[in-house]
């Protein structure tokens, strides 16, 4: 075996069954662990099964449904969180059907008899092509989860700022230090009053002229988080960048002085 085992898996389909023994005693010979099949359809039943397979090599023309068609069921089934890359093999070059091929999702082509050690490249150079996918997957994926908890620790905070509210001022006095008092809300500038009490935080802090960094330190949270934050400031209050932020969190636009994001 010329490397390690690839956590990724090759599905090999076509209908001519040695071709699919000689290729997979090749693939596995260099790396990989390959998945044969005979037809689309068991190619279809067994990546359903199999979420390891992200490698995928199947001849054009077979007989039950062709490659094009079975590549297009594995797009349906994978959606938009599972990532593959398609290669395809046939023995008839038209030009027609290698631009159809590719059009529909196939990452390259090659041509029968194919030449082994071209194969092999290909496939590498594919793995790598996936990896990359995968990883932005794994980042959007990360990404519209941390958007939620930050929408959620959002609303907390307005809950907590409208319990706030309606509390006797004994209690309110005892509020947490994290949370802006209605004094401060007062002495800014109206267009700052729809903020809850985090993006208030967080605008006042950019006021201050902090970095990111800073304002994650600060307030224990990370950067990615007080981004968040920062472009809800920027969208709410309809301002351009944190400069006009800035000036209209400084002293001499205290008391509710028309701030213009324009």
């Amino acid at each position: 075996m010329n490397k390690l085992t690839s956590a990724i898996k090759v599905l090999v389909v076509d209908d001519e069954p040695l071709i699919v023994e000689e290729l997979c005693e090749f693939i596995e010979r260099n790396g990989y662990r390959c998945v044969p099949c005979q037809c689309g359809h068991q190619a279809i039943e067994r990546f359903s099964e199999d979420v390891n397979i992200g490698l995928v090599l199947c001849d054009l023309q077979m007989p039950d449904m062709d490659g094009i068609q079975m590549v297009q069921a594995l797009q349906r089934l994978s959606g938009k969180h599972r990532a593959f890359e398609a290669i395809m093999l046939t023995g008839h070059a038209d030009k027609q059907d290698v631009i159809k091929a590719l059009r529909t999702g196939f990452a390259d082509y090659y041509q029968k008899p194919i030449d082994l050690a071209e194969l092999l490249e290909g496939l590498q150079r594919q793995e790598v092509a996936l990896q990359e996918r995968q990883r932005n997957l794994q980042l959007g994926h990360l990404s519209r989860k941390l958007q939620y908890l930050c929408e959620s620790i959002d609303e907390l905070y307005q809950d907590l700022d409208k319990v706030r509210r309606g509390a006797s001022p004994e209690l309110a006095s005892g509020s947490v230090d994290t949370v802006l008092s209605e004094t401060v809300r007062v002495a800014m500038p109206a267009v700052f009053n729809q903020l809850s009490p985090r993006q208030l935080e967080v605008a006042q802090l950019v006021g201050k002229g902090q970095t990111n960094y800073q304002i994650a330190c600060e307030l224990g949270i990370t950067e990615n988080t007080v981004k968040l934050y920062v472009s809800q400031v920027l969208r709410l209050t309809h301002m351009h960048n944190r400069t006009q932020v800035a000036l209209a969190l400084s002293p001499g636009n205290a008391g509710g002085r028309r701030i213009t994001a324009h």
